[in-house]
Formats: C-alpha cells, structure tokens, sequence
C-alpha cells in the first residue's frame, strides 16, 4: 500500500476503519440510572431488552411499507439492477491479472476472480475464481462478508484478506496462497478486530490491531504500529511507533515502487491533521509539512503535499487547495521550493489525482463538474500540462485505476445522472481511451432532464444543487421531490448513474435533487471548512436553503418534499427535522448520529471531535447542543413523518443513536415516526444485494407514501 493509499484509509470517513469493540458501545457505569436520558438502555446494543424492542418497531414498520405489493415491485426492481449480470465489473490492475469482487444472486457474498487484459475485453470473459465466499461460509458456517485484499508485489502470488464476520468494519485477516486458491496454513492471521495490515516483504508486514489492554486509541483505532515476522508469535512482534491515546490512529507502510522502496508511518491525530515519518535505518525521520495538509504523497522521486490551508514556506505562499510538488531528496535535504502543480480558484477543486509511469492526471471539479488534466514532469523539474477529452454534460469523470510502476495505462469511470456508467481503458501518449465496458440503461433516461442551479444560503454564500426532473415540468408545486444531502468530511456530490433511483423514484414521477452543501469538498478545504464545529449550522442553512428554493421555484410544496441523507446526512436529517420541519413531509434518516452529547462515547465517535467539537467540553457543548438532533427534539412540535433506519453490526456510528432518538420521540407521543434496524451490512444497506435491496426499497416506498 502506498502512503497515499495508507493516509486516505486513515482518514477519509468512506474508508476508514472504525468501531468500538461492543463492550464500549454499552452505557457508561451508572449511566442507566441518568434522569436525563431514561433511553440509555439501548446503548446495550445486544441485550435482550434492546433487540425486543427492535423486533417489535421492525414489525410495525414492515407491516406499515413492506407488507405490500408496491414494496415488492419496487424491492425487486432495484434488485434487478444489483443483481444485473450486465452491470461492469469493475477491476483492479495487479501485474498481469485484473482482480475483481463480484455479487449477484447466485453468490451473494460474492466471488473474488481474476482475468487478463486479452480475455476482459470480451463480452463474456472467463473469470478465474480465487475465492468463494459464500462457498467458505457454507464450509465454515459463518457468514463472512468480504472487505478487501493487500497483495505483495511483484509476484501478487499472497495476499491478506480482511474477512469480516457482519459485515462491519472489524475484520479477521488471513493470509491468502493465490496459485493454490487456498488459505496459508501457519501463514499471516489475526483475530476479528479493527486491524491494518501491510506488506513488506514475503516475511515481514506492518500491523496494527488490538494487541491488548492499552493498545487502541480513544477512536477505537489502532494506536501502535509494529513489524511482524513470519513464524513468530503476535506478541513477538517490534514496535515501530506507539501513539498516543487521544491520536486518532497509527499505522505503517513499505513502499515497494521498485527503486524507490521507502518506509514511512503516519500518525494521524484527528481527521485533519497527521504527522509522516520516513523510517530509515532504524529512525524516525518527521516530514516537514502542514499537520493539516490533505495529502503527503512520496511517489517515486517527488513528494506531493496537497494543502487545506494555505502554507507560507521557502519565500512562496502556496494557497489552500493548492497541489504542490518537490523532488523527495531535496526535501529531505532542506530545500523548500515546490511547483505548483494545481491551485484553485473560486469555481474550482482538486477532487483527486492519480500517477501512471511518467504522468500525473489532475481530477478537478469546476462548479461539480468534472474535467481532467495530465501533467508531466520534465527534465528540469517544472511540469508540462495538457487536457484529456471532457466528460458528458453533468456527468463524473474519474481514474479508478493506474499501473504507475510499469506503464502509462489508466482506467476511467465515467458516469451522469441520465448516463449509464462506462468504464474507459486508455494509455496516454497512445490516443484517446476506450470504452471496454458498459453499463445498461435501467430505466428511460429520455424522459428526463438534468440542471443545475444556484441558490443564495442565509448568510450570502451561493449554494449549488443538481435537479433531476421530468422534461417540461410543470411548476405547480405538486411533484414529489427527494432532496439528498451530505455535508461533512470533505464529501463531495458529484453526477453518477443509479438504476435504482431512477427506478424507485423517478419513473413513478419523482424529483430527486443533490444539494451540495458546505461541510462537503464540492469547493475545495474553504467549503469543508465553512461547516466545522461552531459553524456547522452553515450546512444546514445551505440545504433548508436549497429546500426553500425548490418550494418557491414551484418544483414542489413543503407536504410533497422529502429528505434523505446517511451517517453524518443523518446528522443532516436530524436537524432537518428539528430546526426546519415546516419545509418537509417526510424524512429518511440512515445510520444517522443524532446524540451529539454522548456521540463521542459510542462507537468510532471519538474520531470525529475535529469535525463537530467536543461535547464534553462545556464551552464546546455551547454550540454543538444547538445542532443535536437527540437535545433538541421538543414534545409539542409539529414534525414531517420520520423514518429511522440502521443495522445492529454498524460499528462505526452504532445502531444506538437511531434507536434513541425513534424512542424518545415515540415517547413523546408522535404516531409518525418509524424504525427498522437490519442485522447485518455494518454502516452500510446491507451486507449482500438482497439486504441492500430491502433497505433502499423501505426507504423510498416511506418517502413516496408519506408524500402524497
């Protein structure tokens, strides 16, 4: 794994290993007693009080939206295109094979196989089947969902799996023999945990796990990095690096670009900010970058710093969002002078960027809209530029995959709202990229149109939002509409094909609206930053903006709107239904957080202070409780119709919150609220496409019921 790789699965929320073990996702000691929270119980997510409870609320609220034929068609319709043969297989280059992991209904808890370039081109390429999942679970009767593969290059010939057993964020690793198709006997393997693993040579990789008493951090992560040795004992281990307990997270990795083999660890002390060390020769070796820098990228003989906020340093000021690069040795040397390879400007972003052999190609988002650049470095260290073909109008172009150790391939997705996905194969230098697959259309797409608009939020700042309606509109107001939100950690929203919308909602004549918010990354580390902590309530004015602008546009009325959002969208939806409920009839809540007293104390919560603040700080806690769904829901308000829905293996955010917040406005006497929590899927619908399925459909046929 690259330090790239390495830093984004440290701290990027979609990635990120997270989740308490379940004993700390009970109520503290004493806490059951509290006056001021008689819902506590149901922090103990596994007693039999609290799964009674939740077998009774998931029987009402099937009976309610699932017990009838319009569920059905629409839970099939969107397992149709789960489930669709024809969907693309999307794949990974390692060496001379292209890995993928695929589900369908014949295997549920999929397939992990592998083909060659020659045969992936065809319509129906044979697939070499390296592991079975449901297989193994029928073998071993678990139900094992997979989560991932780090192979040793060059040879790709051994792998670590992650394997985890509720499809949750905590995972057993087991060391994998790709020629025989077979676990390793004796080989590499840890017990169910929140674990990072990476190879460094065929004996030898870095871990991070629960060691024991002390050895995670107050996230829940990894706190010390060691080196492990091939038929040793896990206790035998070295220590590399050992965190604190307020760090976040540590971890470790080799670098085996050939010629260019490096270690380096990073620690990261919150979501935004981390320290890098190179570890050479036994020491530790701090790079002297920002803490808050997005991205510190070692690759072959550049280091890449992508900043948050802008850097005074060598006689240059280099702007926040901006992507600047240095040779690696002369850095380590002392010397301070980057080039700038992106900077953004007020309609612009760095979404991502992404190395061949001997080009870079710059992902970036003007006004959400995509547009790739290749830069190439030359001779004299500076970078020539040039642009690769656009993508569609309102439509997602992005590189997915690259062979950056031997050739200048890449792979792109390109994705609309109205535009089935494709996947593009190109080499640069060689003409333009072609398609080597396609997605179906699932629905009309003809019927429909895309725009964008703008809209002015409460304190100036114009707000962006995608609309996907009906051509020809009429402007009455009587249009159900699915407004989606995020708003957090740097999330953007950008256009992407769903057959399951465009199913579910939009060919029973819906509207659905993507409200990029700040909190998100649609404008860079400025549109992020405008939502933290104290300002969190800018994201919300955005979206109860972008809601108010749909009812006044005449796209619809406050009883025909509808909201959804999930994890930190749930928080969103939360305070939706708190502060703005006059503008919605029905709200879709997902693995939400609501209790921002105690979220620091359930689940992965701690690892999310540099986001929304610490509550247990009481001057904190003065402006976190003016955002916290769970405090501020009153018993004689006038609330939309509310569902709240999540799964008891969500290790990351926990059940617990959806639960309390469902029960204490039941509690307070409101008939229109909702629950359902499946079992399975961890912070996600579902840990195979039938769940995922079944959670989608719940959702939308509540919006389209309670929207009439």
């Amino acid at each position: 794994m690259s330090l790239k790789a390495s830093m984004r699965l440290a701290l990027a929320l979609a990635v990120i290993m997270s989740g308490m073990t379940q004993a700390q996702d009970t109520p503290a000691p004493g806490a059951a007693a509290s006056s001021d929270d008689p819902y506590l119980w149901l922090e103990d997510i596994h007693s039999t009080r609290a799964m009674d409870w939740v077998t009774a609320q998931n029987a009402v609220t099937q009976k309610q939206f699932a017990d009838n034929p319009a569920f059905t068609h629409t839970r099939d319709r969107i397992l149709e295109v789960l489930d669709s043969d024809a969907r693309i297989p999307y794949v990974e280059r390692r060496g001379d094979y292209l890995y993928n992991f695929w589900q369908d209904k014949a295997h549920p808890r999929g397939l992990w196989r592998r083909t060659t370039l020659e045969e992936y081109r065809k319509a129906e390429p044979k697939w070499d089947v390296l592991l079975d999942v449901d297989a193994l679970n029928k073998t071993e009767g678990k139900r094992w969902v997979f989560k991932g593969s780090d192979c040793l290059k060059p040879d790709y010939t051994r792998c670590l799996l992650n394997l985890s057993p509720d499809g949750g964020d905590a995972v057993e690793v087991r060391e994998f023999d790709i020629p025989s198709k077979s676990f390793v006997k004796d080989g590499f393997t840890l017990p169910v945990a929140k674990t990072q693993v990476g190879w460094i040579d065929q004996d030898h990789i870095y871990v991070g796990t629960d060691f024991g008493p002390g050895s995670m951090t107050t996230s829940s992560y990894p706190r010390i990095a060691k080196v492990w040795k091939r038929g040793t004992p896990l206790s035998a281990a070295t220590t590399v690096y050992e965190g604190k307990m307020e760090d976040l997270a540590v971890s470790a990795n080799h670098d085996r670009t050939p010629g260019f083999e490096r270690d380096f660890v990073s620690v990261a002390h919150d979501f935004f900010h981390s320290d890098t060390y190179q570890l050479k020769d036994g020491k530790l070796i701090h790079l002297d970058v920002p803490a808050d820098a997005a991205m510190v990228d070692p690759h072959r003989e550049w280091l890449l710093v992508q900043l948050r906020n802008a850097w005074t340093v060598g006689g240059n000021t280099y702007p926040s969002g901006a992507l600047i690069a240095i040779k690696f040795d002369d850095f380590m040397a002392g010397k301070r002078q980057f080039t700038t390879l992106f900077a953004p400007d007020r309609h612009t972003a760095l979404s991502n960027y992404a190395w061949t052999q001997h080009h870079l190609i710059l992902d970036i988002m003007d006004d959400v809209k995509s547009r790739l650049d290749v830069l190439t470095p030359k001779a004299d260290s500076t970078w020539a530029r040039e642009d690769m073909p656009g993508a569609p109008t309102f439509s997602t172009v992005s590189v997915v995959d690259t062979d950056p150790d031997h050739s200048d391939e890449y792979w792109l997705s390109v994705t609309g709202f109205l535009t089935p996905s494709s996947l593009q194969r190109g080499v640069l230098g060689d003409g333009n990229a072609q398609t080597i697959k396609q997605s179906p259309a699932f629905f009309d797409a003809s019927k429909y149109e895309v725009s964008q608009h703008f809209v002015t939020s409460k304190d100036g700042t114009q707000v962006p939002y995608f609309e996907i309606a009906p051509k020809n509109l009429k402007l009455d107001g009587s249009h159900r509409t699915l407004l989606y939100g995020y708003g957090g950690f740097e999330v953007s929203l950008q256009p992407f094909y769903s057959g399951s919308i465009g199913r579910a909602w939009l060919d029973r004549g819906g509207v659905y609206v993507i409200a990029n918010i700040r909190g998100g990354g649609e404008y860079g580390p400025r549109w992020h930053q405008a939502a933290l902590q104290a300002n969190r309530p800018r994201a919300y004015e955005d979206f109860s903006a972008v809601a108010s602008d749909l009812i006044k546009r005449g796209v619809t009325s406050s009883k025909h709107l509808g909201a959804e959002g999930g994890s930190n969208g749930g928080l969103l939806m939360g305070n939706m239904l708190t502060l703005y409920p006059q503008l919605f009839g029905a709200i879709a809540c997902e693995v939400p957080l609501l209790d921002m007293k105690r979220y620091v104390h359930l689940s992965a919560g701690a690892s999310w202070i540099a986001e929304y603040g610490n509550p247990d700080d009481p001057k904190q806690w003065n402006f976190i409780k003016t955002f916290s769904p769970y405090q501020n829901v009153k018993a004689d308000a006038t609330y939309p119709s509310v569902l709240f829905y999540t799964t008891t293996s969500d290790d990351r955010v926990g059940p617990v919150q959806a639960r309390k917040m469902a029960a204490k406005m039941e509690g307070m006497g409101y008939k229109n609220v909702w629950f359902y929590e499946n079992t399975e899927g961890g912070h996600g619908a579902g840990a195979d496409n039938k769940q995922a399925a079944y959670m989608h459909a719940l959702a939308y046929e509540f919006l389209w019921d309670r929207l009439k």
